[in-house]
């Protein structure tokens, strides 16, 4: 490949703007695989770089995209060699590093994980951060106890991407779900992912301010924050545990040590983008061997062109995509 397709953003007077542009392999950052990317996806983050919102990327031109899947067109990481089939999530690809919305990529080797057998680059790529963010979040519940037979499990933030495969992965392992959301036409959506009580966004996000409430939660997996992860910590069973993993409802926690000191609580914190090498295997694995339903995870995704990012991305800011998007940078 001569040249090759990008979405590459530049910066003129502070303004970002993104454009579809040819670019040749020479103009790669440096590196020691170059993958040819095939598939990409839409994540939050992806929808703030876009943008420029939040100062995540420096330099300019960019090209963005924070996860790839794709095939390695040529390796000088003896790990990896051409044709092998890989993933990228996280080590801030994406921000500092160019990313996923092109159809060549330059990076580390130990960025990588060699995709299992039974998991195809768009499946690597519906899964993204937001799965595998949600796969950490249900490992980290279950590392602390949480067992099916515990009480209901929370998803806050449902109907997004971290919300959608949390669910998924929950009602698939036997655990009974209950999903929050502020999009109530989202209900059998939800449902349909295995979800069996449906929260309004409201009863959580307004909060009552009182330290303990009534116990209604064994686990909670939370990508809002905020209010609503005060609230659902007010609310959480006797030696429950939240993992919280997003900030969409604010960054501020106004909170109380009571439900730790009388409850036992816990607040794990997910973190997936610095994740080491045997944590990410031992997500992939878990998605290999059918935790995350692959059926549902395609009930869950929707897949649009490269040049259709900056439209997305001012949707998925704006809290109107549903689920998981995949990018296939070759359409």
């Amino acid at each position: 490949m001569n040249d090759f397709a990008a979405l590459v953003l530049e910066q003129v007077d502070g303004k970002v703007t993104p454009a579809m542009k040819r670019l040749t392999e020479a103009e790669l950052p440096p590196g020691d695989v170059t993958v040819a990317v095939e598939y990409s996806d839409l994540n939050y983050k992806d929808g703030m770089v876009a943008k420029g919102i939040g100062r995540l990327v420096r330099d300019y031109p960019h090209v963005p995209g924070v996860d790839l899947a794709g095939t390695v067109a040529a390796s000088d990481d003896s790990r990896f060699a051409p044709g092998d089939r890989v993933v990228l999530t996280g080590w801030r690809v994406g921000e500092v590093h160019w990313g996923g919305y092109a159809q060549r990529a330059r990076v580390r080797g130990d960025w990588l994980v060699k995709l299992p057998d039974g998991v195809s680059t768009q499946q690597a790529a519906a899964v993204g951060t937001a799965g595998f963010t949600a796969m950490l979040a249900v490992q980290a519940l279950e590392d602390h106890g949480l067992g099916t037979d515990r009480g209901t499990v929370l998803a806050t933030g449902a109907a997004g991407g971290v919300g959608s495969v949390a669910c998924a992965i929950l009602a698939h392992l036997g655990y009974t779900v209950a999903g929050s959301t502020g999009r109530p036409a989202q209900a059998d959506y939800l449902r349909e992912l295995g979800v069996t009580e449906i929260v309004d966004r409201s009863e959580l996000a307004e909060g009552s301010g009182r330290p303990l409430e009534s116990e209604r939660w064994a686990g909670c997996i939370d990508s809002v924050g905020g209010t609503t992860l005060a609230t659902v910590l007010a609310q959480m069973a006797y030696g429950g545990s939240v993992a919280a993993c997003g900030l969409a409802g604010g960054v501020e926690l106004k909170t109380t040590v009571i439900p730790f000191l009388l409850r036992g609580v816990n607040v794990l914190g997910i973190d997936s983008v610095m994740q080491p090498q045997a944590s990410r295997e031992r997500v992939w694995a878990r998605i290999a061997k059918g935790d995350l339903p692959l059926d549902k995870l395609a009930a869950l995704t929707q897949v649009a062109p490269l040049a259709e990012v900056p439209v997305l991305a001012d949707a998925i800011l704006n809290g109107q995509v549903r689920g998981r998007t995949v990018i296939d940078v070759n359409a």
